[in-house]
């Protein structure tokens, strides 16, 4: 009985165990499904973080095709020309062309850009091809078949870098002109620069992809040795950077020389891209200030070429491309300064009236009625001597200096109630003492007749206090009256009116110094009407001392990063680490390519989009900024599409 009950217990477990062993069947087709839908997911997730990272993009651009895969790792680089053409115009043994190449080497070193060093000969049997990027380092003897090739490699998109008189001689060594010159940069050989001098002043203009970040009106210095070129833009497909023409040394008409005296320009030539220097590189000499806007000049070029963005703050407030300041000085007939005035009134402005520290008691009833609506500026010698037998500058010592502008800090609070906080010594120089001296007497601005490398205001940092040096700019009344000679009112205002359109060709700031005994006079005073009228017209911002003083150290201030994400999206980083606000100021953007559908957002949620305006036939992004907190930090990414040729 006892085997029976355990069959019929093995008989009844039976079934059970068969129906467990069903229901631990695989179904196949779900797990395949839902491999799928987790790889779907998987992709679409990936596709998210790549357009959040990179931007908008083709589904193409990441797919593994063989073009993407060839793509992998492969890094653009220039064809540096190494012209045996140009070497054999010179006597055997000379290493002119062999030290430019080298100085080239040395510059796309410094930018960590890859370069090969090719021939004539590759050139000629169309090696071009293979590149986008071709530099022609003073490039003088070209053959015929060089410079067709080399004009189908820009038609076809290329971009060149060249330095002076490019393909002016056969590969012959013979003279051939300046055809190619004219037709593929689109300029004018005018002259060289002539040997038997030393150097020249060559002002870069502002507010340009080549020039971003180097201040506005900088002066380089170019030596001579290699006979700079001076050129003339004939075309709008073509833009000038630069100018020899140097107005404190010069005679002739200001406008018309500027024009004719380019030495740097940029622009196309059918699909591709070139920019020219008018001198080699080898040319460049000064301090070491020098040789780094230099080299963040070549740098600006490269990314001009490459299609690579720049970015910067704009100098002068919205919507403004440059800056005009009075600075009147009391002088003889003190009472024709109320003849500015209703001047000021007028055109809604205030100005800061300088006086000479010496006449102090003489003036001070005029000084206390001006300080009611305007500021006062001193001028005083700090020490200035020149000899027969020692013409060297001589100034005092720190403690003098201290002691000077202590006094008469002391003194025009004492008779005129107001504290005075600009300072122009008396023959124009000043020295390591005299920013000390400045920063510990609370002086803002020191205001000078020195001829310095910039047509915009530099800011120097004394004792955490910062001193703003405002430099000659323009000629004042004394040239135009005085040395000039200049007695009507036409050619008063002529003058005058270069000078402005000058500086709103560097987008740099206009300084006329007027005097009560000159220009102020009632005879002579409506061509400052005329003047200020001029201003207002070409939206230049008229300004005054304390009005700059805190609109150029707000803005010394902001910080500017920038990045290249993909083809779609740069990102650019707006950033304030100063104790104090900035308000209204502008972030100009050069995509430096053509582009359309601009989308601007932010990482962070809730972060403020700035207002912006794009110039499509410049390719600048503008961004408008009302306000910006002490220590606020914003990053923008910045998408587009590109436009195709």
């Amino acid at each position: 009985m006892a085997v029976n009950g355990n069959e019929n217990k093995r008989s009844e477990k039976a079934p059970l165990q068969k129906k467990s062993k069903q229901g631990l069947r695989v179904n196949y087709l779900i797990i395949f499904l839902s491999g799928l839908f987790i790889l779907f997911a998987g992709i679409l997730v990936f596709l998210l973080i790549v357009k959040n990272v990179y931007g908008n993009y083709d589904l193409k651009q990441i797919l593994p095709t063989k073009e993407n895969i060839n793509k992998i790792g492969q890094v653009q680089k220039f064809a540096l020309l190494y012209s045996k053409y140009t070497e054999n115009r010179f006597e055997p043994g000379n290493t002119w062309v062999q030290d430019n190449l080298s100085t080239w080497e040395a510059y796309l070193g410094i930018i960590k850009y890859q370069y090969d060093i090719i021939s004539d000969f590759d050139i000629e049997t169309g090696k071009l091809k293979n590149y986008k990027f071709l530099i022609l380092p003073g490039s003088q003897s070209l053959s015929d078949i060089q410079i067709v090739e080399i004009k189908k490699f820009l038609e076809r998109g290329g971009s060149i870098f060249a330095t002076g008189g490019t393909a002016s001689y056969s590969d012959e060594g013979k003279w051939r002109g300046w055809d190619f010159f004219t037709e593929v940069f689109g300029l004018k050989f005018n002259r060289e620069m002539k040997p038997d001098e030393l150097y020249r002043v060559h002002t870069l203009r502002g507010n340009l992809p080549l020039t971003a970040n180097i201040p506005t009106g900088y002066a380089l210095q170019i030596a001579s040795w290699d006979r700079p070129i001076y050129a003339e833009v004939l075309e709008p497909r073509t833009t000038q950077v630069s100018f020899w023409y140097d107005y404190r040394k010069e005679a002739g008409l200001v406008r018309e020389e500027i024009q004719k005296s380019a030495g740097i320009a940029y622009g196309s030539y059918g699909e591709g891209r070139f920019v020219w220097f008018g001198f080699e590189l080898n040319s460049v000499i000064g301090k070491q200030t020098d040789y780094i806007f230099f080299e963040r000049l070549f740098r600006n070029s490269v990314n001009w070429l490459t299609y690579s963005p720049t970015s910067f703050v704009k100098d002068w407030p919205a919507p403004y491309e440059a800056a005009a300041l009075l600075v009147p000085v009391i002088t003889e007939n003190a009472a024709n300064v109320n003849n500015l005035i209703p001047l000021l009134n007028k055109y809604k402005t205030r100005t800061t009236f300088f006086y000479n520290a010496d006449d102090l008691n003489k003036y001070r009833g005029i000084l206390s009625r001006l300080s009611n609506g305007s500021d006062l500026g001193t001028v005083s010698d700090i020490g200035f001597l020149e000899t027969a037998q020692d013409t060297s500058n001589k100034l005092f010592d720190k403690e003098s200096q201290n002691f000077i502008l202590r006094s008469i800090k002391d003194s025009t609070l004492k008779y005129t109630g107001t504290e005075v906080k600009s300072f122009m010594p008396t023959h124009g120089f000043y020295d390591e003492n005299t920013f000390q001296a400045l920063s510990k007497n609370d002086y803002l601005c020191l205001v000078t007749d020195s001829l310095t490398d910039r047509s915009v205001p530099k800011t120097e940092i004394r004792n955490n206090r910062v001193v703003m040096v405002i430099t000659k700019t323009a000629r004042d009344d004394i040239e135009i009256i005085n040395n000039y000679g200049l007695t009507n009112d036409f050619f008063q205002l002529y003058t005058y009116e270069e000078d402005v359109d000058r500086l709103l060709f560097e987008g740099g700031l206009y300084v006329l110094k007027l005097h009560t005994d000159l220009q102020l006079r009632p005879e002579y005073v409506n061509v400052i009407d005329d003047l200020l009228k001029y201003i207002k017209e070409k939206k230049m911002w008229i300004t005054s001392i304390s009005e700059l003083y805190e609109w150029w150290k707000r803005k010394g201030g902001i910080e500017i990063r920038y990045d290249t994400r993909s083809s779609r999206r740069i990102t650019v980083e707006v950033s304030n680490p100063r104790e104090t606000e900035m308000l209204d100021f502008v972030v100009q953007v050069n995509l430096n390519k053509r582009v359309k559908n601009i989308v601007i957002s932010a990482d962070i949620i809730n972060t403020k989009i700035p207002k912006y305006e794009f110039d499509s036939r410049n390719n600048y992004l503008y961004l408008f900024f009302d306000r910006l907190k002490s220590g606020e930090s914003n990053l923008y990414l910045i998408d587009f599409e590109n436009v195709q040729s």
